[in-house]
């Protein structure tokens, strides 16, 4: 969830986040200027033009909220089509792989890949933030601070594989775990991509990341058909990793090489060491998540939960989707504050239509995903998905926060929110654990994302005073309420025996009423959103 980092989340997005300073994300219509009072701004004020050369400092020609509202389609188009394949990819390798397969797969996220979230400490949201003269020099310097970050990294998880093999008592976690720490040196190689994201010159960017999930869903679903085993979720993303890093060398527009000057590190770590607090809250999370998991209830049980945050995390690449690319037009106008508050609150309910109707459905609908789709050995995985399929929803309310507050240079606020979501999580995640199991479990992870909302909203409001986020909550939560109730009343009056057909004709009317209850609702701000993309600006904006 959003107390940094689900537990057991994958260690793919783990290893590769931070070579994208996006993660994963695009953009929205974005104000162009003006500065009336911040409060009426969530309530479709309309903002007149800001000066394009806002923008040119970063590179970026013509006007912002035109970059930004095409970024929004085009990264929209190939994000979403990319994390639906890696979805489908989840659901396939859950049906021919086993339990036992994913667990081992869990421990290793864990293992290795939620260490490495102690190496995103922002340094490519820091290269995207500044503005220097030379933009050549200003990128080689963060290439060079960003490999030698990882190969630190590199020598330290390959000297640490042994005593997580002890720690878990399995041995086969150190051939794969060495494996796997090429998409670390891999993704050293995709820093090329952070000048495209920068220049907002989405299509190149994209394009180019498009190779490692084609490449990785590939070669994994051939391996795990093939019979490979767990190799299959290891060896699929090193492949694509290294393709896709092959892609971004070639394709480069700036030298990659070694540069450094004195004071680099002093400006990078100023900005960074709140973030790497942040990140440390997460490894803290995912490693006591589970190992207690795996120690008290066995490598099946981790698998469970290593499946429920690879499928609810579907909803935060959605998310970043509409808020991350939207990040250097945000740095171009850091100071203005209407304006950020305006894009604020547009970006997080495009983001919200997607999000909040895929958290209810998951939980609504997750019973028939398991006896319909990847098979009845994840049925203990059930009352967790459903758990987490809410949490997922309620803590996407306000989840593109910290690209505000790391435009503006202040990363405290993510360091602050994030500790309170682990001290939270050891306080009742890991009790419950023991208590209730798996259930438990699913329960101690809500309540720390409930933690870390607060904590959001705390700031946000400091950030932009006047910001009504119950309304902005209400809101986003509005469109599934109808097309909730209408699935409950459906299973009240249909006969006892659940049938594919009928599983599928009520996804299909959740669906149906979950569209037509936000086009009803969100209309307007959609309206706006195309009218930028087309050139037809709308007249005013949308409620």
């Amino acid at each position: 969830m959003n107390g940094g980092a689900g537990p057991g989340q994958g260690y793919h997005s783990a290893m590769t986040r931070g070579t994208s300073p996006d993660h994963d994300a695009p953009a929205v219509p974005l104000a162009d200027g003006g500065s009336p009072p911040a409060a009426g701004l969530a309530d479709g004020g309309q903002l007149p033009p800001v000066d394009s050369s806002a923008g040119h400092r970063f590179g970026i020609t013509g006007s912002l909220r035109a970059h930004a509202a095409r970024g929004t389609l085009i990264n929209t188009a190939f994000l979403v089509a990319l994390s639906g394949l890696g979805l489908v990819r989840s659901f396939v390798l859950a049906a021919l792989l086993t339990r036992a397969d994913y667990g081992l797969w869990g421990v290793l996220a864990v293992s290795i890949g939620t260490l490495v979230w102690l190496k995103d400490v922002g340094i490519g949201d820091k290269y995207i933030q500044q503005d220097e003269e030379d933009q050549e020099a200003a990128f080689q310097k963060a290439f060079t601070l960003e490999l030698m970050l990882t190969s630190g990294m590199v020598v330290l998880l390959a000297a640490s594989l042994p005593l997580f093999a002890l720690i878990y008592d399995l041995p086969e976690l150190i051939a794969p775990g060495l494996v796997v720490l090429v998409i670390l040196l891999a993704a050293v190689l995709q820093t090329p991509l952070w000048v495209f994201y920068r220049r907002m010159q989405f299509v190149r960017q994209r394009m180019l990341q498009a190779v490692d999930p084609i490449v990785a869903t590939v070669v994994s679903i051939g391996l795990a058909v093939a019979g490979a085993g767990y190799w299959a979720l290891i060896l699929g993303p090193v492949v694509g990793a290294c393709a896709a890093a092959a892609a971004a060398v070639w394709f480069a527009p700036f030298k990659l090489r070694l540069r450094y000057e004195k004071g680099t590190l002093r400006t990078y770590a100023s900005f960074s060491w709140p973030l790497f607090v942040a990140s440390g809250a997460t490894v803290v999370i995912a490693q006591g998540a589970v190992l207690t998991t795996e120690g008290h209830l066995g490598l099946a049980a981790a698998g469970a939960i290593a499946l429920a945050s690879t499928i609810t995390s579907f909803t935060d690449r959605v998310d970043h989707l509409i808020s991350g690319a939207l990040y250097p037009a945000i740095c171009a106008v850091k100071d203005r504050t209407a304006l950020l508050q305006e894009s604020f609150v547009k970006s997080n309910r495009l983001a919200l239509m997607w999000a909040v109707p895929f958290g209810v459905g998951l939980t609504l609908f997750c019973s028939d995903l398991v006896q319909f789709g990847i098979g009845e050995q994840w049925r203990p995985a059930v009352e967790v998905l459903q758990v987490y399929g809410v949490s997922a929803a309620i803590s996407h309310i306000g989840f593109n926060w910290d690209a505000y507050f790391r435009a503006r240079g202040d990363t405290r606020p993510m360091a602050v929110a994030s500790v309170a979501a682990m001290f939270t999580f050891l306080a009742t995640g890991i009790p419950l654990l023991f208590l209730y199991g798996l259930r438990g479990f699913a329960v101690g992870v809500a309540l720390q994302g409930l933690v870390h909302l607060s904590f959001r909203i705390h700031y946000l409001r400091r950030l932009f005073p006047g910001f009504d986020f119950a309304r902005h909550a209400l809101r986003a939560l509005a469109p599934a309420v109808p097309a909730l109730l209408a699935v409950l009343v459906l299973r009240a009056v249909e006969p006892g025996d659940r049938t594919l057909g009928l599983a599928l004709g009520e996804l299909a009317f959740f669906m149906g009423i979950a569209a037509a209850a936000t086009w009803y609702l969100e209309s307007g701000l959609l309206r706006e959103a195309v009218g930028y993309v087309s050139g037809r600006r709308p007249a005013q904006a949308g409620a």
